[in-house]
């Protein structure tokens, strides 16, 4: 399995309301894309930097959401630079369930 992380900074001036209401619209486009398995949305405490962790099958599939289009769209909309960065999961620790889960990876990214 691996995790994308996308960072970008929402554009100046941006207030809570108006982020939130931002990635509500998304949920629609994320929901169908069939090889998302699940996706966290994140606002720095700064207030300004937004992230997303994406978790996929695999770098290519990955890579299909987040193409070259996907990228000058988030841009525009931004006004700033988007940093995506791939890992590969090893092991998943969740304290709520009492589990460790390990072998959660597939092929090593390359």
């Amino acid at each position: 399995m691996i995790v994308e992380l996308v960072e970008f900074t929402h554009p100046p001036g941006s207030t809570r309301s108006a982020i939130d209401e931002g990635a509500r619209a998304t949920v629609p486009h994320w929901r169908a894309n069939a090889d998302l398995l699940r996706k966290h949305y994140l606002l720095g405490s700064d207030g300004q930097t937004g992230a997303g962790i994406y978790f996929w099958p695999s770098v290519e599939a990955a890579q299909r959401a987040h193409d070259a289009a996907w990228i000058a769209q988030a841009e525009r909309r931004t006004g700033q630079s988007v940093r995506i960065r791939h890992f590969e999961l090893l092991m998943t620790l969740n304290n709520q369930a009492g589990r460790l889960t390990e072998g959660a990876a597939g092929p090593p990214l390359t």
